[in-house]
């Protein structure tokens, strides 16, 4: 872990705190649901666990509207740029660097939270894979209707994308847990998604990366 002084900035406001624990509790939910849905293990019961599934579905659906409204009309939206510069610096360094202690090469500030690995995950997240979790899960909430509405598609193929989507999202969630314990402490960027303070080596800010 880097010995260089600390220093606290606030970088994640309250809102940010909440959509944040928010999502992550209803992700795991609906991967709980859904895989009961699919047979895996049975807690709930099938009817209760499609009931459970379709009310967190449409929970995090309303939050995510809120989280797209939040970030446009607070600018936060220029955090998700993507940028190719320092994206090999920083893939080398999660690759080789942080097993020898290097800092790193982006350090979080005010105007640059995510490194260009960070703004690029979260941005294919935010653009892709969530609107795929959402587009076939509201084919799956109406597949009674799908004879009204002209759809025609195969069931199985629509679960089977569904579930792809999931998987992704678990994948994501297992790696995202594991990138938190890498902080100057292993606790040190999870204190911060509660109390909104990150604690930073106390260089000059560099520009924007």
């Amino acid at each position: 872990m880097s010995q260089a002084p600390m220093k606290k900035i606030y970088l994640y406001t309250r809102f940010e705190r909440f959509w944040h624990w928010a999502q992550a509790v209803l992700i795991l939910f609906l991967l709980f649901t859904g895989l009961e849905v699919h047979g895996v293990y049975k807690i709930f019961g099938y009817e209760e666990a499609v009931e459970l599934h379709n009310l967190a579905a449409w929970t995090w659906l309303i939050l995510y509207i809120f989280i797209i409204f939040w970030e446009a009309t607070t600018g936060e939206w220029k955090q998700y740029i993507p940028t190719t510069r320092k994206l090999v610096t920083v893939a080398m360094y999660y690759s080789i660097g942080i097993f020898r202690g290097d800092p790193h090469p982006v350090p979080k500030t005010e105007r640059v939270k995510h490194n260009p690995l960070q703004r690029l995950t979260y941005l294919g997240i935010a653009l892709v894979l969530v609107p795929l979790q959402i587009v076939t899960g509201i084919l799956y909430y109406f597949y009674n209707d799908w004879a009204v509405l002209g759809i025609h598609m195969k069931l199985g193929t629509l679960a089977a994308v569904h579930m792809f989507g999931a998987l992704m999202l678990l994948a994501f969630v297992i790696v995202h847990v594991y990138m938190t314990t890498t902080g100057h402490t292993i606790m040190a960027h999870i204190k911060a998604m509660i109390s909104g303070w990150e604690e930073v080596p106390d260089t000059p800010d560099e520009k924007e990366a």
